[in-house]
């Protein structure tokens, strides 16, 4: 059994700010590249689609030296679905699609690969068990391009749709290359717990994404809800809390799916995103 967390005693901000992309889903990326630097944002959450249409008129060479000019650093890339559970010419394409994002994050130096875990109902022996193959032929892959994977809990999902499943599934293909994502807005709206942050810790944590609701009952919680965390009601303090109880030292993206949001200029998004995530992980 996992006992509680004793947070006393952990002071400082260990824990390194990003924006994600998709916080400015309309505008190119090298906008986002020079507006969020310019506002302050040090990191930023690739998102592939954003990425790949970028690399269609540009070479690897002009993406790094933009992130240089800028002072950026990209050490995660989001994200991927349809991965796990599918079957046929769809499962094809999407491994297909993998194998191209994972030459691309080593490649372009990315570090840590989000993929969703979105198995579609129903759930049976057969499901599971290709879930888990997938997981560890994922792994494997990655780690053979020294990448990291790091599968998200979807709180739709059929499986691990919570952070105790995950980290169960995660353990049970134990390899390094594997790991978890944590994202506030899945983690409040599904049947995870806040004593499950427990099954969390340095090894197995890899990445952490965060947002609000406002006045949102979480069974009516859509993506497009989110908004700057602290000016919601998701109780975000505990997960912090938790992050500096485990020394957990890696990246906190501010990640938000609201088309409202997506309207404001990517320079006010870097702004506002840093104050709000400095604000939060200083809490």
């Amino acid at each position: 059994m996992f006992g509680y967390v004793n947070f006393t005693g952990f002071n400082g901000l260990s824990m390194k700010p990003a924006i994600a992309q998709v916080c400015s889903l309309m505008g190119p990326f090298e906008g986002d590249v020079e507006d969020y630097s310019a506002g302050g944002c040090s990191a930023m959450e690739l998102y592939w689609t954003k990425v790949e249409n970028y690399l269609q008129e540009r070479s690897v060479d002009d993406f790094r030296r933009i992130l240089a000019e800028n002072e950026m650093e990209t050490p995660v890339a989001s994200f991927q679905g349809g991965l796990l559970a599918s079957q046929g010419e769809a499962r094809r394409e999407a491994w297909a699609l993998f194998d191209r994002r994972i030459q691309l994050c080593q490649d372009l130096g990315i570090q840590t690969f989000v993929v969703h875990c979105d198995v579609p109902a129903p759930l049976d022996e057969q499901v599971i068990d290709r879930v888990r193959m997938s997981l560890k032929d994922a792994a494997h892959r990655a780690a053979d391009h020294g990448v990291r994977i790091a599968i998200e809990a979807q709180a739709s999902s059929a499986l691990a749709n919570n952070i105790q499943t995950a980290a169960v599934l995660v353990a049970e293909v134990g390899l390094n290359s594997l790991g978890i994502c944590l994202d506030a807005f899945h983690f409040y709206t599904g049947p995870s717990k806040y004593f499950d942050l427990n099954y969390l810790n340095t090894e197995n944590l890899f990445h952490v994404q965060v947002c609000d609701l406002v006045d949102t009952p979480r069974e009516f919680a859509r993506d497009a809800d989110r908004i700057m965390p602290g000016d919601g009601d998701i109780p975000l303090e505990p997960i912090v809390q938790h992050l500096k109880a485990i020394n957990y030292d890696a990246y906190v993206s501010l990640e938000l799916l609201n088309p409202s949001i997506w309207q404001i200029p990517a320079l006010q998004i870097g702004e506002i995103g840093m104050i709000a995530m400095r604000r939060l992980l200083a809490a």
